[in-house]
């Protein structure tokens, strides 16, 4: 016995476990990619497939058997039509990683924030209605698609322009991605929670229900009350004053330190202050 755990010992190289160790980290990298898209329904099939394989081999259902190999020997070209949108989200996530780039993070997302406020302030005093979704981790690809793309430097001016009432582009949600504005009017899913007031329109529904597939970052300004919310992994905070959305904001987006984008919500969250409305 101590011979054979010497042997295994020996086995296990360096190299080895830092094999594993990037296999794992690729596939959460994967699995965040794809969370809260269309591809993972499509994995529980793949999963329900592998798994009537495997019960119809080990009792002995031939012909089920014969199928689901069929199923399994085609399903890969079947897979790389049906997941090509994920993949191209996935070459260029890494594409955009800082392996491959030099990022000015803080300077960027600084001015981000800044032209965000200045935006959510003219709007909020006027009561012009506006949906901001910022991609955090996850991607927004399939959203950004149901818009008008615009690929464009994010500023006040332009953010204001987009929401002016009775505007071609005004109607939907502006979408941010890596500090550029990527698209405006696309189409958020809007969320059936019962728990969000009734007299919250479709903004709010929107922004919660993209915060419920996604861990986007999502801005609100009320149309009637011209009050500002946030929602992020499926919170809603409402009625946040200029500095707890500033202050937010700022926790969510701008590295500490030089390091990435974290989550801070659980921490920060309840320092809020939550309105009624």
């Amino acid at each position: 016995m101590n011979f054979n755990i010497e042997a295994l010992v020996k086995s296990v190289s360096i190299v080895r476990i830092i094999d594993v160790v990037i296999v794992w980290w690729l596939l959460y990298r994967l699995l965040m990619l794809i969370r809260g898209t269309k591809a993972v329904t499509l994995l529980r099939g793949v999963g329900i497939v592998i798994v009537v394989k495997v019960v119809s081999w080990y009792i002995g259902l031939t012909t089920i058997s014969w199928l689901t190999d069929q199923i399994i020997n085609w399903g890969v070209i079947a897979l790389v039509v049906v997941f090509q949108p994920e993949i191209r989200r996935g070459l260029e996530h890494l594409g955009r990683s800082a392996l491959f780039k030099q990022r000015q993070a803080y300077q960027d997302e600084t001015k981000l924030i800044n032209e965000l406020d200045d935006a959510i302030q003219y709007m909020s005093k006027r009561h012009i209605g506006a949906l901001i979704s910022i991609e955090m981790e996850t991607g927004l690809e399939e959203y950004i698609e149901t818009g008008i793309k615009i690929d464009a430097e994010v500023t006040s001016q332009l953010l204001i322009n987009t929401f002016i009432p009775n505007t071609p582009l005004h109607d939907g949600a502006v979408i941010i991605k890596d500090t550029r504005l990527a698209a405006a009017a696309a189409y958020l899913p809007l969320s059936d929670n019962p728990t969000i007031p009734k007299e919250l329109g479709t903004r709010h529904r929107a922004s919660v229900g993209i915060s419920e597939v996604t861990d986007a970052l999502t801005i609100v300004v009320s149309e009637e009350t011209g009050a500002v919310s946030i929602t992020r992994n499926a919170e809603l905070m409402q009625s946040l004053s200029r500095e707890d959305y500033r202050k937010y904001l700022t926790r969510q987006l701008v590295p500490e330190n030089g390091a990435v984008k974290q989550n801070w919500w659980s921490r920060f969250a309840p320092t809020f202050k939550r309105g009624e409305k």
